[in-house]
């Protein structure tokens, strides 16, 4: 019997290992199933933590969009929601101190709302000074339409000062002569007999033209579209041409009609007249101011 207690006191002692190998095994799967749960709970509050920043950040972008340029004026406080949103991040990626990140995360979220409040602030009153603007703009509109409307009432009005200013030169009547001895003159009416031609017409009154001198230019134009002249030096400007006269008047108006008359008589070296309708132009130094015609058979 005394020879068999080592055995059995090995067997206790084996047992009692085996027992303690069997609750620390028991006691280390219960460790490590609590491990695997509390590192679940963590990713999926992680994930959650997650979540929740990027809903504020895409809410924050998406409240920027809204605003378009008017979210230029906030960048500061964008960068400030920017900046914590990074550094929630890291610690989401390298620690599980979250409740540092919900501390944090709570504290974006107040700026991210503020930054709301202040856009909307300022969209309040961007759209007031726009309104303002508009009116403005309106304003400052109306007053060019009705300065431009004046600008043309006077424009017309100066043109039908001008229109009106100017003389006119009416009841041309010509008067073909033939040319007798002792210069003695018979009306005739034709070509063949035509020495001269007597050309009357009247000068308007208008008391709207500057008294003055005047140069009264007379064009006699044959059938044939040649204008009749004395030499080839009568000449004058007009419209920005160098044209030919027949006959020059100088005159002196004082505002009141005056009756003219002007000879123009052939040359003995000139051609019989021409027969057919003859036009007749009457014009100041810068406008034709009066026409006629006739006819020599």
């Amino acid at each position: 019997m005394e020879e068999q207690s080592p055995y059995r006191k090995y067997k206790i002692i084996i047992g009692v290992l085996a027992a303690v190998l069997l609750i620390l095994f028991i006691w280390l799967i219960t460790q490590r199933t609590q491990l695997t749960k509390l590192v679940k709970e963590k990713e999926t509050e992680k994930t959650e933590l997650q979540k929740e920043l990027d809903s504020v950040i895409q809410e924050h972008n998406k409240t920027k969009a809204a605003y378009g340029q008017l979210a230029d004026s906030l960048k500061v406080k964008d960068s400030l929601i920017q900046a914590n949103a990074i550094e929630i991040r890291k610690l989401l990626d390298s620690q599980w101190e979250f409740n540092k990140v919900r501390k944090k995360l709570a504290r974006l979220q107040t700026i991210a709302q503020g930054y709301v409040r202040q856009m909307d602030s300022l969209y309040v009153v961007n759209r007031e000074l726009q309104s303002e603007n508009e009116k403005i703009r309106q304003d400052f509109h109306n007053e060019q339409t009705k300065a431009k409307a004046l600008v043309k009432d006077k424009e017309a009005l100066t043109e039908k000062v001008n229109q009106a200013a100017i003389l006119r030169a009416y009841g041309i009547t010509v008067t073909p002569l033939k040319v007798k001895v002792g210069d003695r003159e018979q009306p005739t009416d034709k070509a063949n007999r035509t020495d001269r031609l007597r050309i009357c017409f009247t000068i308007g009154e208008n008391p709207l033209v500057k008294a003055g001198d005047r140069i009264i230019y007379v064009r006699v134009t044959r059938p044939d579209n040649v204008v009749v002249i004395k030499s080839k030096y009568d000449t004058f400007t007009f419209n920005g041409q160098t044209i030919a006269y027949s006959l020059r008047q100088d005159i002196t108006y004082q505002g009141k009609a005056m009756n003219i008359c002007v000879n123009w008589t052939k040359k003995e070296s000139d051609k019989p007249s021409m027969k057919g309708k003859y036009a007749v132009s009457v014009f100041t130094e810068d406008k034709e101011i009066g026409t006629g015609s006739f006819e020599l058979k």
